[in-house]
């Protein structure tokens, strides 16, 4: 599979990558610069024989890694597709997605993960109304007795890694990534751990899993949980499907992450730290191809909705 033969048919690109041509042609550029980059830091390589490398041009690169990332192959057939060996595959995998994470960076579309920058990215909102929520990537069943128990989502009964989003209202641009985390541990435990603090006045919507939940500076919406034995009066239930209207935004936003492939599906690297990677990367993704497709200029910024992903 290669590059040129792809970027001959659109459509097909897009299946592959996620991306239009003109988004990967933006993407390409930064992604040169902070290979490069990595180039030097790593120091100059010396000289091999060998056969021609496949993985040539910067363009090559990126092409590999961003196809992973959508479709999530294992590294057998990853490597079969690009003409390559199993450990090649890998070390590329390795080598590349820390260097798309920086591209992204410099593009400024990365969430922010701690507090501060969470705040900071918020306060440069012109509408301040957010949506934060909890979303769990399944994983293989752990081997050791501890981590199996610390990993199973009772919600979702298997065993997952958890984030929390918090995402703009108007736009569906994820603002912040909270820490990976154990998919046994409740969203509302979640949060507290991160101790976000939102600009005055915002407005902030979230679901009954951040029950309590009142972080400093937004006021609260949030649906009426039903009573235990109980039902709600016609007045909550209209309220409550009011707020959920307002709170689809981040369900569009998590639905479109996971048209990458490799936080959807069961998650088999065991690299230590490199969970956490690909989700910060891949919603850096995420928010790059959004601003591309909102930055029509024949639409209204202040009226176009979320541009969607290709599933």
């Amino acid at each position: 599979m290669k590059y040129e033969e792809a970027r001959k048919k659109p459509r097909v690109f897009q299946q592959l990558t996620g991306m239009t041509i003109e988004e990967f042609d933006k993407l390409k550029a930064a992604f040169q610069k902070a290979y490069e980059e990595d180039e030097q830091q790593r120091g100059k390589p010396g000289s091999r024989v060998g056969r021609k490398a496949v993985l040539l041009r910067c363009e090559d690169k990126l092409f590999f890694i961003v196809f992973y990332l959508r479709h999530y192959p294992t590294q057998e057939v990853l490597g079969f597709l690009f003409g390559i060996s199993q450990g090649q595959a890998n070390h590329w995998i390795h080598r590349l997605t820390p260097v798309v994470k920086k591209a992204l960076g410099e593009e400024k579309e990365l969430p922010g993960r701690t507090a501060e920058d969470i705040k900071e990215l918020m306060q440069a909102c012109p509408e301040l109304a957010f949506i934060i929520d909890g979303t769990e990537r399944p994983i293989r069943r752990p081997q050791d007795g501890e981590r199996r128990r610390k990993d199973y989502s009772g919600k979702k009964k298997r065993h997952a890694k958890k984030n929390i989003i918090i995402a703009e209202k108007a736009t569906g641009e994820v603002l912040g990534l909270g820490a990976t985390q154990p998919g046994s541990k409740h969203d509302k435990a979640c949060v507290d751990e991160e101790n976000y603090t939102f600009p005055q006045g915002s407005t902030l919507f979230q679901d009954t899993g951040f029950q309590g939940y009142a972080p400093e500076g937004a006021s609260i919406e949030q649906p009426t949980k039903k009573p235990r034995g109980k039902e709600l009066s016609p007045e909550q239930k209209e309220e409550n499907r009011k707020i959920s209207s307002q709170r689809v935004c981040v369900e569009h936003s998590i639905g479109g992450i996971k048209v990458f492939h490799i936080v959807s599906t069961i998650f088999r690297n065991i690299k230590e730290g490199f969970n956490d990677l690909v989700m910060e990367t891949v919603c850096g993704l995420f928010n790059f191809i959004r601003g591309c497709r909102n930055a029509t200029p024949s639409l209204d910024a202040s009226t176009a909705p979320p541009a969607p992903l290709l599933a």
